[in-house]
């Protein structure tokens, strides 16, 4: 082996440390207790490591194939747990990469996000369900593969509420735009807390139940004894937001290496320079608007199809701090971070204080005793579950004090043009 390159050595490792986690996680640990937990983000780990430089491209396009399209699938037809927690990985990933284009390229603090969110969930809530008939004329709730015909026209209003909100405010900056999106974020929950009256658009506080599913009558032709047929809507969910979050990445690369990606970069760094650069300031605020926001809006879509059930709790302010502090945890400008800064805090949030939460219970009610300490004595108000926002803040605080460019910084290009020292004209592109 000492002849091996590096980059060999580590595809190697990582073949290994993929293989055994995956193994475990299929074979032996099977649950959903704490040593379960760990083992399955450790497989989910293998995913992050998989999309380094420092490993062979042959062994990153194997262990990305593997777990995504088998070992995660496996996983979760025996258990769903864990395909409803990858699912939500997945869906604020997406809302992640969205932001982060609005928020980690372009420079423009938007705390009102989870607006464009709310605007795709319940454009098919009410489309998808009986509620539409209470103020449109036709027939009610539309066939569920009409699903697929509303995913784009939810893109596109959600695109153009981007549009509509930035074209007054975009000519601000910084506290004074924060504010205004801010504003936006909660009209619009407040406005679906209240559209049930005169006329009953959005079932006001009571929310929107009975939504239809996509892909549904191909889930029960599929359906057995052995995996019924909530298993395989599971598994459609989980691969049809594999697709939407592959999609976002595609976007968020071509842009970052694109010319409007440089000009919001630039717009980021220095406004006024951008400026006096010749960079179109509105315009190209108002692209990075409504990208982030119709990556929202076709997201949103898929949520209220997958759930179900949509209400004006679920798009709240918390909501849009917790997708801020995805990509700041990340790394502002960083799609590996942003997906991984949404991984970590769905997880922490869905899975983790959760389960940890439960294990201490346990061993509170077992009366379990650790270096003299009795767990009995543990207050029964001491639930990690209960104070997450507490914790996202100290996360947040400790990231900012000691790594304040994320977990995973973004990778500044140099661009410039070699000159031929014989001739002293422009070369090759550098």
């Amino acid at each position: 082996m000492s002849g091996w390159h590096p980059s060999t050595m580590r595809s190697v490792a990582l073949l290994a440390y993929a293989g055994v986690f995956a193994c475990l996680k299929i074979w032996v640990f099977t649950g959903s207790s704490l040593i379960d937990t760990c083992i399955f983000m450790a497989v989910l780990a293998s995913i992050f490591f998989a999309t380094t430089d420092n490993v062979a491209p042959w062994a990153s396009r194997t262990v990305l194939a593997a777990i995504l399209l088998f070992v995660l699938p496996v996983v979760g037809l025996a258990n769903t747990f864990y395909l409803d927690v990858t699912t939500q990985v997945a869906i604020y990933a997406v809302l992640a990469l969205g932001l982060n284009i609005v928020v980690g390229l372009a420079g423009l603090l938007d705390l009102g996000f989870i607006a464009f969110f709310a605007l795709g969930a319940y454009l098919w809530a009410i489309l998808g369900s009986t509620q539409a008939s209470m103020f449109l004329p036709g027939s009610f709730p539309l066939p569920a593969e009409a699903f697929f015909l509303v995913l784009p026209i939810g893109v596109g209003v959600a695109a153009l509420a981007g549009i509509l909100l930035g074209l007054p405010v975009l000519r601000l900056r910084g506290d004074y735009l924060a504010i205004v999106t801010l504003g936006f974020g909660e009209m619009v929950r407040i406005l679906a807390n209240n559209l049930d009256k005169p006329v009953n658009i959005t079932n006001g506080p009571q929310g929107i139940a009975g939504i239809a599913q996509p892909l549904n009558g191909l889930a029960i032709a599929l359906a057995t004894d052995a995996v019924p047929e909530y298993k395989w809507q599971a598994l459609i969910y989980y691969f049809f937001v594999l697709c939407l979050i592959g999609c976002a990445i595609l976007v968020n690369r071509r842009l970052d290496a694109s010319r409007i990606g440089r000009a919001w970069v630039a717009i980021r760094e220095d406004e006024i320079a951008a400026q006096a650069m010749g960079i179109p300031l509105v315009a190209t605020k108002l692209i990075a608007f409504a990208t982030g926001a119709a990556m929202a809006g076709g997201v949103g879509v898929l949520f209220a199809a997958k759930q179900t059930y949509v209400s004006p709790e679920s798009f709240d302010f918390n909501q849009s701090i917790a997708v801020l502090a995805m990509i700041v945890l990340g790394g502002l400008g960083s799609i590996r971070g942003a997906v991984l800064g949404a991984a970590a805090v769905t997880l922490l949030n869905l899975q983790v204080l959760k389960v940890l939460s439960a294990w201490l219970n346990t061993m509170r009610a077992d009366g379990v005793e650790f270096l003299g300490f009795s767990f009995a004595n543990l207050p029964a108000q001491f639930e990690p579950s209960k104070y997450e926002r507490l914790i996202f803040g100290i996360i947040l605080i400790i990231m900012m004090l000691y790594r304040p460019q994320g977990l995973v910084p973004a990778k500044r290009k140099n661009i410039g043009i070699d000159v031929d020292s014989s001739t002293g004209k422009p070369g090759n592109q550098a």
